[in-house]
């Protein structure tokens, strides 16, 4: 017997429903089938996504809620790795985006235990009730989106939850209304925003990295390890649990940097300069030089062309001076100012080859360095 409103257990059906491609005939998606129980009255929730990635889960958590009007003190699920990075029977690691929701609804999650049947029964048993009185009714239907699958479960839902018990009198909405319903907590009055949750350490620009995109943090914390919260939205960045950095979402390459992250007069904490950088360029040949004043002048705020810069000088030590100065030469004559282009010009040992007199250029790079566009030698 299990406690009015105390615990749902959720589970992943083991059958799929194929989602078919209208235009080709051919199963797009084989859509997964999430299901909630509540453990005093056995009231059944069940949905399809379209995988059982960390956002398909969370969702189908908030939409289960939803389903039931209320909030349970206990959340009991498996063990897949959307719910749990390390199984444990005593202390099992929840994926933070989980713990997130969990926090967010005031709820606790507490994971089956690892070879224990008993620990998840009612979520065995509700799946096998969904198989059998939706799933199964179902495998004659085509289904063209996931909505049309959806809304056929959910009407084959009401019949289950309204369909009589065998040995005990009522239905599973009876005893909800009767038993879980009241004891339900209520639903918070703000909906759940999903984020994911990142370790990142804190380049020497001062940058970290999500999702391909680059966001500044206060240069002291230049490589150290932080956490990174990523919603849709807004990038938050937290150092031993404080926050130190809040960035507008971008989702497409770049760069966001904020100037009270910069350190005073551009100078970076580990004494990389401007100056230091086109001083060791120098050092190696003229056209080492201006490929990194090139890098230097191309980005916002110089700091964003620091790694590339340290990136192409310490070719020197696997090509020497001298195929390093050729191969900037050759990239600023086809108009290649990234440091791929030099790699790449290295690897291929073009930089041995003659350069053209008449094509070298002396001018700068535009400052899109977009690895689609093109130089202007084509255009001649």
């Amino acid at each position: 017997m299990h406690n009015a409103g105390e615990k749902l257990f959720v589970d992943y059906a083991g059958p799929t429903m194929p989602i078919i491609n209208p235009d080709t005939g051919e199963i797009a998606h084989n859509a997964q089938i999430f299901v909630a129980v509540l453990g005093a009255s056995n009231y059944t929730y069940a949905e399809a996504t379209l995988s059982q990635k960390t956002e398909d889960w969370l969702g189908s958590h908030e939409r289960a809620f939803e389903f039931f009007g209320g909030v349970p003190e206990i959340v009991v699920p498996d063990n897949p790795k959307c719910a749990v990075i390390k199984a444990c029977r005593y202390e099992p690691d929840l994926n933070p985006s989980y713990q997130h929701l969990a926090c967010h609804y005031q709820v606790a999650v507490i994971p089956a235990r690892p070879y224990k049947p008993k620990d998840k029964a009612k979520a065995e048993v509700g799946v096998q009730v969904v198989e059998r009185w939706i799933l199964a009714r179902l495998r004659h239907e085509m289904f063209f989106t996931l909505a049309e699958l959806n809304l056929r479960i959910r009407e084959l839902l009401i019949e289950l939850n309204l369909k009589p018990f065998k040995q005990l009198p009522g239905t599973r909405r009876s005893a909800f209304e009767q038993l879980d319903e009241p004891a339900l907590k209520p639903l918070p009055k703000q909906s759940f925003v999903f984020a994911e949750f990142i370790k990142a350490r804190v380049n020497v620009d001062y940058h970290i990295i999500c999702k391909g995109h680059a966001y500044s943090v206060p240069h002291q914390l230049a490589r150290q390890e932080v956490e990174v919260q990523a919603t849709e939205h807004c990038v938050t960045i937290y150092a031993n649990g404080k926050v130190v950095a809040s960035h507008a979402r971008k989702h497409t390459r770049g760069f966001t940097t904020l100037a009270v992250h910069m350190p005073e007069r551009h100078r970076h904490h580990q004494d990389w300069t401007p100056e230091r950088l086109l001083n060791w360029a120098n050092d190696i040949g003229q056209e080492v030089y201006c490929f990194i004043q090139s890098l230097l002048d191309s980005k916002e705020h110089p700091e964003q062309a620091y790694r590339a810069s340290l990136g192409l000088l310490n070719l020197q030590r696997e090509y020497g001076t001298e195929r390093l100065n050729n191969a900037c030469a050759h990239a600023r004559n086809i108009g290649g100012y990234r440091l791929k282009n030099v790699r790449s010009i290295l690897q291929s040992g073009k930089d041995l080859m003659p350069l053209e007199p008449q094509l070298k250029q002396t001018t700068g790079p535009l400052h899109d360095d977009h690895e689609n566009i093109r130089g202007a030698i084509c255009y001649q």
